[in-house]
């Protein structure tokens, strides 16, 4: 049960998950009956885990979302979808691995699928150039859209990304001009569209494939214009555990924070001590969210999508301002 990489708030839990290591282990060898004690100790680990992630900073969630062993979306492609086929390439340049796309089946939807994949090991990272996609990513993303537009299939996205990545190459063959591409296509296209945060949402990287009917967070994911360091460098010139902590709680990037603004229209729980601890939980709940949504929004005539997908974003940060009381004044 034990995790083999702590974050720096879990500590507390370590001595406890090496003594249930060691009565596990006493107790498979047959030395004596250990049942209660182990059982007893799980209870206080998990009380003890529940206790910290229900008190969480927001840096402490952008965290969270960075966990080594948290779930990615070909993670959850193998455990949520069936049939899937992966298309590669966008026609002009290359193909970019941050990117996947591909037709799947969830529940008894087909859907295009897309997402941003950051990597597992080394080489992989390296080549995924951790989640940050290239203007070649972003078309391909928008010609598998406009693919599934033609027959008809909903798109589903995942987003997990720090943004888009930045370098000369990448804004040489069109970074900025590609993502504006694809929020002007995405809101014009006639079939649903459903896209989730499953862990960082980091600027127009982010907002490349998530223009959606519907958009929902994993509870530990952090959706954001920028991320706390690029904020902390920017507004204090310097990016530490004190400057990050503070950008963190001025960008509002959590799921209750994003949720409460209108940002987005739905947070879906994690498992206890995030969606590392039970990846398959975690899909279960991603499934039922896009299973649900799906079949709401494909009783909708398709031809009405775009101006309800307009709607939606023009109402995002608007807000009323009440009048001032009159001053009165005694004679």
């Amino acid at each position: 049960m034990a995790i083999k990489y702590h974050l720096e708030f879990e500590k507390p839990l370590v001595d406890l998950e090496q003594q249930i290591e060691v009565l596990e282990g006493s107790a498979e060898a047959g030395q004596s009956d250990l049942t209660k004690e182990i059982a007893a100790l799980r209870k206080s680990h998990h009380q003890m885990l529940r206790k910290i992630y229900n008190s969480l900073t927001p840096w402490d969630t952008v965290r969270v979302a960075r966990h080594p062993a948290r779930p990615q979306c070909r993670d959850y492609i193998g455990l949520i979808c069936k049939d899937f086929c992966e298309l590669k390439g966008d026609r002009r340049y290359g193909d970019d691995p941050a990117i996947v796309t591909g037709f799947a089946r969830i529940g008894s939807h087909k859907v295009m699928l897309i997402g941003h994949h950051k990597g597992r090991d080394t080489n992989e990272k390296l080549a995924c150039h951790f989640g940050c996609a290239h203007p070649e990513g972003y078309r391909k993303a928008l010609l598998k859209m406009k693919l599934a537009e033609k027959f008809g299939l909903p798109v589903v996205t995942l987003v997990d990304t720090p943004g888009a990545y930045p370098g000369l190459g990448a804004e040489q063959r069109g970074q900025a001009e590609a993502i504006a591409v694809n929020l002007r296509e995405m809101s014009r296209l006639k079939v649903p569209i459903l896209s989730l945060v499953i862990g960082e949402g980091g600027s127009g990287g982010a907002l490349g494939i998530a223009v959606a009917d519907r958009v929902a967070m994993l509870e530990h994911a952090w959706y954001s214009v920028i991320s706390p360091e690029g904020c902390a460098a920017i507004l204090w010139k310097v990016a530490n555990e004190q400057t990050n902590l503070a950008a963190a709680e001025a960008l509002a990037l959590t799921a209750r924070r994003n949720k409460r603004l209108g940002i987005i229209d739905q947070v879906i729980k994690e498992p206890v001590g995030g969606a590392h601890r039970d990846a398959k939980a975690t899909a279960g709940s991603i499934e039922k969210w896009i299973t649900a949504n799906l079949a709401e929004l494909k009783r909708l005539k398709p031809a009405g999508l775009p101006a309800r997908r307009y709607e939606r974003f023009r109402h995002i940060g608007q807000f009323r301002e009440s009048r001032p009381a009159p001053v009165t004044t005694d004679d």
